[in-house]
């Protein structure tokens, strides 16, 4: 879902989510009135979550994947349109070997969307 890194340094990321007609959930979410759906928000930061997590924490040889375990004090602000973008910045707030506890907000006009924590664990394919 993430369009385009814009900033990558070992503890955060910030990405762009760009909305676009073309996306087959719009249709039905809602017809007439075409919103991001609230989860989608919610998998493009943890998206960027990954990202992050595989870039900073893994030798490209690594077998692990990095999976959604926990998500917490979530809170959604203003609608994303299509044709807007979504601003995403992800940071890290603890680091293990096989969990990170990241912070995440999603942006769109300056104005918050998306954000919560999330935690990540490695976990053998």
């Amino acid at each position: 879902m993430i369009d385009r890194v814009l900033d990558h340094q070992p503890d955060r990321l910030v990405a762009i989510k760009s909305v676009t007609h073309a996306e087959e959930y719009l249709a039905d979410h809602f017809p007439g009135f075409a919103v991001l759906p609230g989860v989608m928000m919610l998998e493009a930061l943890v998206q960027a979550g990954r990202r992050l997590a595989q870039d900073t924490s893994n030798p490209p040889s690594d077998p692990r994947r990095w999976v959604l375990s926990e998500v917490r004090n979530i809170r959604y602000g203003n609608l994303v349109r299509p044709g807007q973008s979504l601003r995403l910045e992800v940071t890290v707030r603890n680091r293990q070997p096989d969990r990170l506890e990241l912070a995440g907000a999603g942006t769109v006009d300056n104005q918050l969307a998306v954000q919560g924590r999330f935690t990540l664990t490695a976990v053998l394919p």
